[in-house]
């Protein structure tokens, strides 16, 4: 394997003894640069866990993990630099700040790594108008559909320019029309910003526009 991220033999535990939960089981996988990969599978069989440990949320019991070409230290590294570096995530939540405005919230997440001020707002300007909402800037949460708080979401992802988005689940809670609309802007933002992102889904529509789908049984990758 020579991906953007590669995994090799990782496994995640939870619990010891009798009581031991393997959510991950030995997988070994890669995901290269600019690809729209779908990770399937039956609820508990492992999908959240991992992209968890991939997007550096999580530390695997065994098993290494590579991001662009650098080998992930466990023991000296700080995975929130990593995180803030070169990974972007979405999640069925929104997680947005509710009494910040859309531009707020994206410029929050630059703040974070380092970009402020006039650069800030201009970048996270750029990026809400590049998700479709460039008149929602000064709108709070409550004041925006589930289809625009998600779209924020996506642009506060890309707000320190990543190297991959994961994304679990972003429809879940969206209605069929905003579904629809979030998968094409999940592909669009792939092709034009050349970014990888694995998305966690059910949606047929994002299936039928990957460049590769995984399933995933029992914490163990079927074909990746």
């Amino acid at each position: 394997m020579n991906g953007l991220v590669e995994s090799r033999n990782l496994t995640k535990q939870f619990g010891e003894g009798h009581e031991a939960v393997v959510a991950v089981n030995d997988v070994n996988m890669s995901i290269n640069q600019g690809e729209l990969l779908v990770i399937m599978g039956e609820s508990g069989s492992g999908k959240t866990t991992l992209i968890s440990i991939l997007g550096c949320i999580l530390q695997p019991t065994s098993g290494s993990l590579i991001i662009d070409g650098s080998e992930v230290d466990y023991e000296s590294q700080d995975l929130s630099e990593i995180r803030r570096k070169k990974v972007g995530f979405v999640f069925q939540l929104f997680n947005l700040i509710p009494y910040l405005t859309a531009l707020e919230n994206v410029m929050v997440a630059m703040d974070i790594g380092g970009i402020k001020g006039p650069e800030a707002e201009e970048k996270a300007r750029e990026l809400l108008t590049q998700v479709g909402l460039p008149d929602r800037l000064n709108h709070r949460p409550s004041q925006l559909s589930g289809g625009e708080q998600q779209r924020v979401s996506f642009a506060r992802a890309l707000a320190n320019d990543p190297l991959i988005v994961f994304a679990d689940e972003p429809t879940a809670n969206l209605d069929s029309r905003n579904s629809a609309s979030i998968m094409e802007l999940i592909q669009s933002l792939c092709r034009e910003r050349n970014i990888a992102f694995a998305v966690v889904t059910h949606d047929a529509h994002l299936r039928e526009n990957a460049d590769r789908i995984i399933e995933m049984e029992d914490g163990r990758v079927l074909d990746a």
